[in-house]
């Protein structure tokens, strides 16, 4: 949540600032995106700021590519038990996928990342809503246990009808 607070308020807000302070923005100009944006960091700092912009957009985009295939093959692996050819498969897709976004046209990329990004925030809303009676069930009962003054912990004997969905022995004393 930090990070996406950092990158949305105090990042965008800050680039706008500094493009609408430098009197670059002119509307309906060709100029947009980073350039606009290198233009009006380095009207504001000189001519460093333009080289700023493009080594912070290469590590933006390099820690996104990075983060976002470390969340994918985790999740191939809880879902597949770690199948070698399906993640070899995937590696492959992931290459071709980089390659095909460093040459397509802008737009479609945008287009393709934030479809499959909006396809993402789908399957998370269908994953919280067949997750929340559990949920309100297990918040309700470190709720209660807070206003009887203990320390809450969890006893998965409360609940045996999470007993097939725990993996036996994870909430044992001894792996603590």
């Amino acid at each position: 949540m930090l990070g996406v607070f950092v990158d949305t308020i105090v990042i965008c807000s800050a680039t706008v600032a500094i493009i609408l302070i430098s009197g670059e923005y002119m509307p309906g100009s060709e100029i947009t995106g980073i350039e606009l944006t290198q233009r009006a960091l380095s009207s504001q700092v000189g001519d460093w700021g333009g080289h700023f912009i493009a080594i912070a957009i290469f590590f933006f985009a390099f820690t996104s590519i990075i983060a976002n295939y470390s969340y994918a093959e985790t999740n191939l692996i809880f879902l597949e038990h770690n199948h070698k050819a399906g993640l070899n498969v995937f590696r492959l897709f992931v290459i071709a996928m980089v390659m095909f976004g460093a040459q397509a046209d802008v737009p479609l990329v945008w287009i393709m990342a934030d479809t499959s990004m909006g396809m993402m925030a789908i399957v998370n809303m269908i994953a919280v809503l067949l997750l929340g009676g559990t949920v309100v069930k297990l918040a309700k009962d470190y709720n209660q246990q807070l206003k009887l003054g203990k320390v809450p912990s969890f006893d998965v004997r409360r609940y045996p009808e999470l007993h097939n969905q725990i993996e036996k022995g994870i909430w044992d004393k001894e792996r603590a």
